[in-house]
Order: structure tokens, then sequence, then C-alpha cells
């Protein structure tokens, strides 16, 4: 007795986790890629440390933004957010390459951050510019927390580009509609003359035709 029930489908099923599995990929890389860049912008224009300067009035409290300890994170955040949106503009090598550099300003956004995050040469340096000391250093220095967001940031923009080297190959690219290849448009088929129209009987009158004679 042969059952009626068919049998399952497996390259269809398998065929619709693959789509699945790529659309989760992309969404995740979108999402981590967008708020790691974000996160990385903002936490270059927040203070990263405090201190005071030893001045002829007295102490002159200074702080130095992200911004004026590296310009690395904020730099490299744009750079991986064009990466990011340039992954599905290319195929093959090219989106291999987008990839790594996408992970890779993800990887020099963190090392970036955490290497300013006990720096004191932009405070330093201003408090050489408010004393008139080029030997002046500053003093009660202290550090925020923004630095390690900035590094967070660099994580996020990381593994953004860790899925993009290992889901791209699946990622669909831009339409080609938009693309030109250089060959010739296809030139639209030419309609068939009426000859009931008054310049068609004319132009067979000028052949020597008799237009009232039926073919």
């Amino acid at each position: 007795m042969t059952s009626a029930v068919p049998p399952p489908r497996t390259e269809a099923a398998s065929e619709s986790r693959a789509q699945r599995s790529s659309r989760r990929s992309i969404a995740a890389a979108l999402l981590l890629g967008a708020v790691g860049a974000a996160l990385a912008l903002l936490a270059s224009r927040q203070d990263w440390a405090h201190g005071t300067a030893s001045v002829a009035g007295g102490e002159l409290p200074l702080t130095a933004k992200g911004s004026d300890v590296t310009g690395v994170p904020a730099a490299l955040a744009i750079v991986g957010l064009a990466a990011l949106v340039a992954v599905f503009a290319v195929r093959r090598a090219g989106r291999f390459l987008v990839s790594l550099l996408l992970t890779l300003s993800g990887g020099g956004i963190v090392a970036a951050a955490l290497l300013g995050a006990d720096d004191s040469d932009a405070l330093d340096e201003k408090a050489a510019t408010a004393s008139g000391d080029a030997a002046a250093t500053i003093g009660d220095l202290s550090h925020t927390a923004w630095p390690y967001a900035a590094a967070a940031a660099g994580v996020l923009i990381l593994l953004a580009g860790l899925l993009a080297l290992t889901y791209g190959r699946s990622w669909p690219a831009m339409s080609g509609r938009y693309e030109r290849d250089g060959s010739p448009s296809p030139r639209k088929a030419r309609r068939a003359p009426d000859p009931e129209r008054p310049e068609e009987l004319w132009k067979a009158l000028d052949r020597g035709e008799d237009p009232t004679r039926e073919t």
C-alpha cells in the first residue's frame, strides 16, 4: 500500500533556511554597523578627560574631548559606514575586500579608543597653552567612560565586518538595471505601415502602385 503523503521537499526547505539566514545576517550587519558608527561619532564628541592647570590666577579646569585625544575613531567610523554600504555595490573579490576594510575599521577603532583611554597628552598641551609654560603638565587628571564606549562601538563595527566576511557571498547586490555593460539597447520593433493612411496612399502612387487594388 503506497502512501498518499508527498515526500518532504528537502531542497526547497534547505533553500528557504539559507534565505532566512542570509536575511538575518544582512539585518544584523546593518544594525551593528549603523549603531557602531553612530556611537563612535558620538563618543568622539564627548569629554574623555578632565584636569586642572596651574596659572597665575590659580587653578584652571581643563577638558579634553575624544576628538582632542585622537581623531581615529571618528574617521574610521565614517570609513566603516561607507564600507558597509559599499558591500552591496560590489561582488566577489570586491565584496571580500570591502568586508575586510569594514572589519579592520572596527578593529582600528577599538585599538585607538583603548590607547586613548588613559592618555594625558591632549590635556598637557592645553595646560602648556593656558599657563604659557611649555613644560607645564596637567594636575588632578581623571578620565571618563567615553573611550570605552568608543571601543564598544568599534566592536560592533568589527562584528558587522565579520558577518560580511562570513555571509557576504550570499547577500544580494544592487540591481543590475542601474549598471551599464556597454551593450546596445534593444531597438523597438517598427510598426507595420497602415495602408489606409493618406500618406501611405500617396507613397504607393509615387511608386506606381494602385493603392485600391486588394492584395
